[in-house]
């Protein structure tokens, strides 16, 4: 299974490539699953549902299942750790393609996605430093400017334009991005 993060500041455009690459890789009769790292509080639970008073008088763990689809809400206690994506896909059904947004700090092979201009000039990212500049698991950047960035290694990185989806889902099926082995990786906060 290819493991790839998506990373980047606020506003780059991260969830719009996310969802034009699983189109793209869906197209190509693959399948995508994605998980989505959220900084803000969010709730996929409607208030009065039966599931919601589930949560309400306590569980700890609610699934709903339809015809449709099935979901499963866990509700974290105050020292619980947030998990990590490695826990996450634990939960997950085996996919060709798993694309992982946000979880920046993570150490897992990932794309960074760079947006100089924006018709919003609060959502640029241009006075934000390169994630590449300090993160070597940065494998190519996707961006609607052309840049010039080295790798740890000294290597040029790719670099994409943020509209050329076919080029960027061929990088990664034709690379070898993986999750990391289980045992290799801390489950650690700060992501």
């Amino acid at each position: 299974m290819k493991f790839v993060g998506l990373a980047g500041w606020s506003g780059s455009g991260k969830t719009r490539l996310l969802c034009a690459l699983i189109e793209n890789i869906s197209a190509r009769g693959l399948k995508v699953s994605s998980i989505k790292h959220a900084h803000h509080s969010f709730d996929i639970d409607k208030q009065g549902k039966d599931s919601y008073l589930h949560r309400k008088a306590g569980a700890q763990e609610v699934m709903i299942a339809s015809e449709k689809r099935w979901a499963l809400m866990h509700e974290r206690v105050d020292d619980e750790p947030l998990p990590s994506p490695i826990t996450l896909v634990r939960r997950m059904q085996r996919v060709d393609v798993l694309l992982v947004e946000g979880f920046k700090k993570f150490p897992i092979d990932k794309l960074e996605v760079y947006r100089h201009s924006s018709q919003d000039e609060s959502e640029a990212t241009s006075k934000k430093p390169l994630l590449a500049n300090q993160d070597p698991r940065i494998r190519a950047i996707v961006s609607d400017i052309p840049l010039e960035v080295s790798s740890d290694r000294g290597n040029p990185l790719p670099v994409f334009n943020a509209n050329d989806i076919s080029s960027i889902a061929n990088f990664i099926l034709d690379q070898p991005f993986f999750a990391p082995p289980m045992g290799d990786i801390a489950e650690a906060q700060n992501y």
